[in-house]
């Protein structure tokens, strides 16, 4: 099993028996083995692992099938030359994992980082794999990891080349979804392949900088590289060494079986520990000082480079540590050139932007903010420093100055990671697809409103935490493999003022002691609470009572565990570090935390609260990357996913006096959560290369950012571009603009435009349907593709340039041959027994849909989801055989568009049951057919606005207070 590939396997089969058989007889032995294997088998388990790490690889030299697919899989049996038994036997075995990966935006780059090389040394990635497996990792996620972490190293520039270069780039996850992991895998092999200085910026308090640490240590550090030369069989030697009173010392830490550099490897000498951040070091320079086996090469040149220590620090986002290791950095001298260096930023949004105004700067000279003034010095003095920021939140990363050379702006790459399986997020809370208005699955699973008709739900919060805790209890005892249950928490945001936070802690606790817990009428409120809820949504496949009787003995058991201390609060706040050194908060000394926490800002950006399963949130602001950063209900909630609840705000107040505005918190989430969803679908659709080149560069990335909500801004920074999106083609994806007129003239103009389409269609209804999904009825018609750009011209938005890019590829298309032949034109019939009959223009019948703006001009999601697979399919987007109705429909150069006619109040008909054209909005969706994709050119185009300003992105930055 080659790491060039799969190759023929027969060969190697014989070379390693033990006879001299023929090659068909060892084959035969080796197919009889594996056949005859149980799932937990050493060599089938050997074999899973080989086959999910191929069908993983990303552009291997040996192959030009897509990764994760059947072709892929395919290609590697007929390499292997396998038998059809044997395919089946391992398909079952080791199912293709068609999961999306990582999606890269990248400018071309010198290719260095070979699988061979990977392969050759790889002491600390193989180390952090192993410990990966002991966790209980599958192989899809060891080999989704490896591939992302390759992805990154591979786009660094080489640590033995001769001239410097710093890469800029940055990783984008999801919040809580394992960030760390990628960044340590990316570490591992960056140590593997020569990198000696690693700096990781761990957050802006030592809480959160403790924890990467710990983080670091536990699994890539190491136990010996933690002892140093200390003897760990001696206690006295142990004296002052990290970890001695955590609970998972020396278990779950890694070991190495000796040193490193016994083991023919290097090193890795710590500058910070779990407790002491970067300070100026005791030893002076020393510490900083690499060794040089020929010290008439550089230090880069690998015969020096693979004997050296490596030195890894993991510092405070703070100005006064980041000065400290400027100045130390500053005495080691020329040598700082030679140094192969890592930056690591995590959570890069956060302090680490350069926020200060450009107006504000004099004669030219860039005025930083502290800490981004910092980084750019640790820059400035390491030329071979790489930086990779990880957020997941991204724009105000992408929204950074590309001419600005000293800044942090992803130039190199920007790479997107998957969503992780198992990980709880958008698509848990929020029912992206449901139509305007109506509740969906997730939704009435997980979220519930601040207030019902009693008011406050603050209480029944409260009880939801506790029923929780006592059916962790009872799943610990009933056997859940992903128990025990260590930490169960609750957060409660709903301001960022800390004496608002000590008045809250008091009421929680008022509420607490006349819970009654342990009396009738708190017994029969969780009673209630459990059948109308947490009983109704339980997952199947994990214990749950079927009764409150038998869930009772449990709650006695979680009171306690909450109430341990004294108290069942943690306040999570303060002005300084000393405010959040709290014990009882630190999750991985501490056996059991079982909390309410109450806090702010602290809570809301990178810390990890263990054990969350109840959020009760409340607090407004008017930035999607801060609001997107406040969701600690997103992670891993391993056996207990079908307890976590949200309670969010649904009407709040958000700002004073006549800019006052009545906000929807849950909405404002959604819209966020569309605005990421979109930008990532936007990445994967431009990340293929064209004739070996991007279609997107990271500086061209701005103009993609949509924003779903006028009132949440995506990041603190008003900016203007220098790149204008011109064009976007998109032949077999669903395009549906948002951005109608709301002055009734224009809305009458737009519904007059639209009268030659609507003469096309048919008066008699007809039954759509795609496989298994819903049927629905619908008018139909076919218009040619210049009667519909005619239209499409002719149209007001109140955003143009919203579909403006849309309308130029459409354009194009018409004038390409043979790519549109025409367009079917459905519009659905609404059934609810409420639907309105009326005339449009005079004709008939149609029956518009009632849809609502999202706060501004923009629409939410107008197409109803059960409409949309005619459509694909009719487009040729889709594959699953529609009703006999779809298919003498479909043609193969047709293009199909859904138009919906739209009031947002009930107007008034005339006597004939005609709407006024200014009462409706004529909303569509479209998807073009795959004929009109051309052939070599990007999907997307750009424009410069400024021609004297071509590398430049950001033309101008207003002043506004967003």
């Amino acid at each position: 099993m080659s790491r060039r590939g799969p190759k023929a396997f027969a060969p190697l089969a014989s070379a390693l028996s033990d006879g001299d058989e023929p090659e068909d007889s060892d084959m035969s032995r080796f197919r009889d083995r594996l056949l005859a294997a149980d799932a937990g088998d050493d060599l089938l388990a050997l074999w899973r692992r080989k086959l999910t790490a191929w069908d993983f690889e990303q552009s291997p030299t040996w192959s030009i099938t897509v990764p994760r697919t059947a072709e892929r899989r395919a290609e590697v049996y007929d390499k292997l030359a396998f038998s059809t038994d044997l395919r089946k036997a391992l398909d079952a075995t080791a199912p293709v994992h068609q999961e999306a990966g990582p999606v890269t935006i990248s400018r071309d780059f010198q290719p260095w980082y070979t699988r061979d090389q990977a392969a050759n040394r790889s002491f600390y990635w193989t180390s952090y794999e192993k410990l990966l497996r002991r966790k209980g990792w599958g192989d899809a996620a060891v080999s989704s990891l490896e591939e992302a972490a390759h992805a990154v190293v591979e786009r660094l520039a080489d640590p033995t080349r001769d001239d410097p270069y710093g890469a800029r780039g940055l990783v984008v996850g999801y919040v809580q979804s394992g960030k760390t992991a990628n960044f340590t895998g990316v570490t591992a092999k960056a140590l593997d392949a020569g990198y000696r200085l690693v700096i990781v910026l761990g957050g802006t308090l030592n809480l959160l900088r403790g924890q990467t640490q710990r983080r670091l240590d536990m699994e890539l550090i190491g136990q010996e590289n933690i002892l140093g030369a200390a003897d760990p069989t001696d206690p006295d030697a142990l004296i002052g060494i990290d970890y001695q009173d955590d609970e998972d010392w020396p278990a779950k830490f890694v070991s190495f079986g000796a040193r490193p550099s016994q083991l023919g490897a290097f090193d890795i000498e710590r500058l910070t520990s779990r407790d002491r951040d970067y300070v100026s070091l005791e030893r002076g320079i020393s510490a900083l000082e690499f060794e040089k086996p020929n010290r008439t090469l550089p230090l880069h040149d690998p015969s020096n480079l693979h004997a050296a220590r490596a030195r890894v620090m993991v510092v405070k986002k703070n100005k006064s540590v980041l000065e400290n290791l400027v100045k130390d950095l500053k005495k080691i001298g020329p040598i700082l050139g030679e140094i192969p260096a890592l930056i690591i930023d995590d959570e890069s949004d956060q302090a680490s932007v350069n926020t200060t105004d450009p107006k504000k700067w004099e004669a030219g000279e860039v005025v930083r903010t502290a800490i981004n003034g910092q980084i750019s010095k640790l820059l400035g003095l390491l030329p071979r420093a790489q930086y990779i920021g990880y957020t997941a939140t991204p724009f105000a990363n992408v929204f950074i100055d590309p001419g600005d050379e000293a800044d942090l702006f992803p130039r190199d790459f920007l790479i997107s990671l998957p969503r992780p399986a198992d990980y709880m997020g958008v698509q848990d809370f929020h029912d992206l697809d449901t139509a305007e208005g109506d509740e969906g699955e997730a939704e009435r699973k997980h979220v519930r409103g601040i207030y019902d008709s009693t008011g406050d739900r603050l209480r029944e919060a409260l009880d939801a935490f506790v029923l929780t805790g006592a059916l962790k209890l009872y799943r610990d005892r009933n056997g859940v493999p992903s128990g025990p249950f260590r930490h169960h928490t609750m957060l409660v945001h709903e301001s960022v003022r800390m004496a608002e936070h000590a008045q809250l802690a008091e009421r929680i606790e008022g509420m607490w002691n006349n819970a009654a817990y342990t009396g009738p009428e708190g017994h029969a409120r969780l009673e209630a609470l459990f059948d109308k809820d947490f009983r109704t949504h339980a997952d199947d496949s994990l214990p749950t009572p079927a009764t409150y009787a038998d869930l009772k003995p449990f709650v006695s058991g979680a009171r306690r565990l909450i109430n341990q201390g004294g108290s069942p609060v943690m306040v999570v706040n303060g002005e300084s570090e000393r405010d959040y050194a709290q014990p009882d908060l630190d999750f991985d000394r501490t056996p059991n935390v079982w909390k309410i926490l109450v806090g702010g800002t602290k809570l809301s950006r990178g810390f990890t609260v263990e054990g969350l399963t109840i959020s009760y949130y409340r607090r407004t602001t008017r930035q999607a990357d801060t609001l997107m950063q406040m969701g600690r209900w997103f992670g891993f909630r391993p056996g207990y996913r079908d307890l976590v609840r949200l309670y969010i705000g649904r009407e709040e107040q958000l700002g004073k006096g006549r800019a006052a505005q009545t906000v929807d918190l849950y909405e404002a989430f959604e819209a966020i959560c569309r605005d990421e969803e979109l930008f990532r679908a936007e990445l994967a659709r431009y990340a293929p290369l064209v004739d070996g080149h991007p279609q997107v560069t990271p500086a061209q990335i701005p103009p993609l950012v949509a924003q779903h909500l006028p009132w949440v801004k995506p990041s603190a920074r008003n900016k203007m571009f220098n790149a204008e999106l011109v064009e976007v083609r998109s032949p077999g994806t669903w395009v549906e603009p948002t951005a109608y007129p709301d002055a009734q003239d224009e809305l009458a103009h737009n519904t007059e435009c639209w009268e030659p389409v609507l003469a096309a269609l048919g008066q008699d209804p007809v039954r759509l349907s795609v496989g298994s999904g819903p049927a629905y009825e619908a008018r139909v018609g076919t218009i040619s593709h210049e009667t519909l750009t005619d239209v499409l011209c002719d149209l007001r938005w109140s955003i143009p340039s919203q579909f403006s890019p849309h309308l130029e590829f459409l354009l194009e298309a018409g004038r390409q041959p043979a790519a549109i032949d025409d367009w079917l034109v459905i519009t659905p019939l609404q059934t609810s027994a409420k639907r309105l009959e009326a005339r449009v223009l005079g004709h008939e019948p149609f029956t518009p849909a009632r849809r609502t703006r999202r706060r501004g001009p923009l629409f939410g999601a107008l197409s109803e989801p059960k409409h949309r697979a005619a459509a694909l399919r009719i487009a040729g987007a889709l594959e699953t055989v529609g009703n006999t109705s779809v298919e003498q429909l479909v043609r193969p150069r047709r293009g199909a568009l859904l138009l919906y006619p739209v009031i947002e109040s009930e107007p008034v008909l005339a006597s004939d049951g005609t709407v006024s054209p200014g009462d409706v909005v004529m909303a569509f969706s479209f998807v073009a057919p795959q004929s009109s994709v051309g052939t070599g050119r990007p999907l997307v185009r750009f424009r410069t606005i400024d021609s004297g300003r071509q590398d430049a992105i950001v033309i101008e930055r207003d002043d506004t207070e967003t």
